[in-house]
């Protein structure tokens, strides 16, 4: 551009050159924000709401005991090693669902449970029994993110048992993305 195509331009390029880099760095701020707030979601904190048929409640109307992440960490560890129909053989690792119950008080014989996507699956509460079920946080000593059926992943001992937990209702037993528990 020339001085006198610029004098008659009135400095307009310039302004407009001002516009597109504020556009370019507002663009990289938003997609940077969204870049750190992805982690996050992705790796949820770990929390548990259970109710229903319970003798023990945490929350204020003694409706439920919410388990913390700490409070879930702090049960005792247990692991199963299995394949899933969505996981090579894997090494799962979580309190046992009987250790969860036991901790509630739960007097029920059936266990509703609720996912992040709102998918619901009831399990008879004699599973915890026959089976060692296992509500993992971690599958080979990495944490479950929401991506990986995390936070939390009903896991059962599939190999242990392939004629019980082999096709479509065995499959339907490993729940995961769990947020929460109803005992009936």
């Amino acid at each position: 551009m020339t001085k006198v195509s610029a004098a008659m331009d009135g400095g307009k390029s310039r302004f407009r050159g001002a516009w597109w880099g504020l556009g370019l760095i507002l663009a990289f701020a938003a997609w940077s924000m969204q870049a750190q707030a992805q982690p996050q979601a992705e790796s949820l904190p770990l929390s548990l709401d259970v109710k229903g048929k319970i003798g023990k409640t945490n929350d204020a109307a003694h409706q439920k005991y919410h388990f913390t992440e700490a409070q879930l960490l702090a049960l005792p560890a247990h692991s199963i090693t299995t394949a899933t129909t969505w996981t090579p053989r894997s090494t799962f690792t979580g309190p046992l669902l009987a250790d969860i119950l036991k901790t509630v008080g739960a007097s029920g014989s059936a266990v509703e449970i609720h996912t992040l996507d709102d998918y619901t699956y009831t399990i008879p509460v004699s599973d915890c029994d026959r089976y060692g079920v296992v509500v993992a946080y971690s599958m080979n000593g990495r944490r479950l993110k929401i991506s990986d059926f995390g936070p939390l992943f009903l896991i059962y001992p599939r190999d242990a048992f392939p004629d019980e937990l082999m096709g479509a209702a065995g499959d339907s037993k490993f729940v995961w993305q769990i947020k929460a528990l109803i005992v009936k």
